[in-house]
């Protein structure tokens, strides 16, 4: 036998036959020797699945079973009658022995034995399972019933580096109906990313159903345009834009994604980036500075100056939002409460003789104290209810709150202050990994914003910066990638920005990769190969490593490039 890391950009065989690509790289694969047989997939086959991995089989069965049209019948005693307890079988197990998400899988010619340290770990091994399939192990449906299904003889040993490994959807800028969101899942999955944080209102939409607040979604789920393009762009698009998540719509989706052992994390903008509530309930924003009854859902993009009005009634009403919010996300699916907290403009709190009245009550230093004010009382209010709240860097203003956690998006600095001092910090800087910003920087790029970051550029980031102490380094639960929707329309221009850097991201999420200079993308880049094939089969318009096709380009509509390597904050 020969074993491999994950590093090296070889495709090892075994038998003859090249074992795919595996993205991510698991941490470590060993293969038989020339001349040993692979695993056929079958009619016969059967799945043993051990007390605790039955939702793992349904999911094994739902996907590969699709996939090859084979029944993958279920190893009861009338099977086992029928084929013999030596016939060829996909083996579910469990082993404490293991970390939570950790697996181990091991192909022979008669068995695949595929063994979790919880339900977790045993479902990442199927998703590297599939990958060994080979990609039409992706689709909805067999393209040839009948054809064979081969899987090399290896042993794969793997296990995460990050517990928390996410990608950020918002649906505000533009909704994507549920079907996509689901799908979406899939992918995640597909990539043995965890997390799904779901970017729910904002100024330019409410997408979640508030029954005790219904004016939400029937006036703030709804713009009368958008801006195309950049928000300094002349265009726009006339066609009013909206729509929102039911309450039985958020269910199914928490329940899918629980399916697929992903955890999701609600975010409830406060205080800012609130106008899409104030349209709907003006008696939130600052009515002695502003007409709030004349606001609407914003259609530009950017960040708007009305914001919350630092009250009691305010207070009560975003705690009966989080009230049904809770509900709808039970804490074994979602553990935080994302509150927003970012680019919160104080200007209207500063010329408000209501909230400069509430300063001096409250004994606050000035505006920044203020949004740490909302904060605190939320961080308290989800703590009492075992939830735990996590919120963008900008909470970090005026004094973090006790127990929160920090999403570091305008950079590492953030970040680092944050675990220093003993926060627990997920790490998605705009500069690395905000999936909006451009792929190249031709001219061909649709609606070109930000930096340019390339598949590479995204396979080099490293979440924990150096020079961070080991006890700090300690509160890094991990890393997310971030798709702000502004200037992505649709399903499909998500996919473009979103594919191929997502895979690359998830490597880095995942994988144990050494310093970034010293990363084998060329190995990833080979692997991708494979990998490119499996994202056809499961019908992903991402961009081509060429460049975009003609139908991806959306020529003429300004943009926001930034020239230049992005710096390192």
């Amino acid at each position: 036998m020969t074993s491999k890391n994950a590093e090296g950009p070889d495709t090892p065989t075994s038998g003859g036959e090249a074992v795919p690509g595996l993205v991510p790289a698991p941490r470590g694969l060993t293969w038989g020797p020339p001349g040993q047989e692979p695993f056929r997939l079958g009619e016969a086959t059967v799945i043993s699945a051990a007390p605790g991995t039955e939702g793992v089989a349904r999911r094994l069965r739902a996907t590969v079973g699709a996939a090859t049209g084979l029944p993958l019948a279920e190893a009861t005693e009338a099977a086992e009658a029928a084929v013999g307890t030596a016939g060829p079988r996909v083996e579910l197990s469990l082993d404490a022995a293991l970390a939570p998400e950790a697996y181990r899988l091991a192909v022979d010619t008669g068995a695949v034995r595929i063994t979790g340290g919880s339900a977790a770990g045993l479902f990442w091994g199927t998703q590297t399972f599939r990958q060994l399939l080979g990609p039409d192990a992706f689709r909805r449906a067999p393209l040839a019933p009948g054809r064979t299904w081969d899987v090399p003889a290896v042993v794969v040993e793997d296990e995460p580096r990050f517990g928390w490994r996410g990608m950020l959807l918002d649906v505000c800028r533009h909704f994507l109906p549920k079907d996509d969101v689901l799908r979406y899942l899939d992918l995640l999955a597909a990539h043995k990313l965890n997390v799904f944080h779901f970017h729910l209102n904002d100024d330019q939409g409410w997408r979640i159903e508030i029954k005790r607040h219904p004016r939400l979604t029937e006036t703030g789920a709804w713009r009368s345009r958008s801006k195309y393009g950049h928000r300094a762009s002349e265009l726009w698009d006339e066609t009013p834009h909206g729509g929102y998540y039911t309450q039985d719509d958020i269910r199914e989706i928490v329940a899918y994604a629980a399916e697929r052992h992903i955890r999701v994390v609600p975010e409830i903008d406060i205080p800012g980036h609130a106008q899409a509530a104030i349209a709907a309930y003006p008696e939130l924003g600052n009515t002695d500075v502003v007409d709030t009854a004349a606001l609407t859902v914003w259609d530009s993009w950017g960040v708007s100056p009305n914001v919350l009005a630092p009250t009691e009634n305010t207070l009560r009403f975003y705690e009966g939002v989080l009230e049904e919010v809770l509900e709808l996300f039970p804490a074994e699916t979602s553990p935080f409460v994302h509150i927003g907290g970012d680019e919160c403009p104080k200007d209207q709190w500063k010329q408000s003789p209501l909230a400069q009245a509430r300063i001096a009550e409250l004994g606050l230093k000035d505006e920044d104290e203020l949004q740490s004010w909302f904060i605190r009382h939320f961080d308290t209010w989800l703590a009492e209810r075992g939830r735990r709240l996590i919120g963008w860097d900008e909470i970090l203003e005026g004094g973090l709150a006790e127990g929160a956690a920090v999403s570091s998006w305008r950079g590492y600095a953030g970040g680092i202050a944050a675990a220093e001092a003993g926060h627990d910090v997920v790490m998605c800087p705009e500069q690395q990994v905000y999936l909006d910003h451009r792929q190249d920087g031709g001219p061909d790029e649709p609606m070109p914003i930000g930096y340019v970051r390339t598949l590479e550029d995204v396979y080099r980031f490293e979440p924990v910066p150096p020079g961070l102490s080991e006890e700090a380094a300690r509160h890094i639960l991990g890393t997310q990638a971030n798709v702000w929707t502004e200037v992505m329309q649709n399903r499909s221009r998500v996919d473009y920005q979103v594919f191929p850097r997502l895979a690359a991201f998830a490597e880095v999420a995942w994988s144990s990769l050494p310093a970034p200079a010293d990363r084998d993308f060329a190995g990833f880049d080979a692997r991708m190969t494979d990998h490119y094939a499996r994202l056809d089969a499961l019908g992903v318009d991402y961009r081509p490593p060429g460049g975009p096709l003609p139908w991806q380009r959306r020529p003429g509509i300004l943009g926001r490039p930034i020239e230049g390597a992005p710096p390192v904050v």
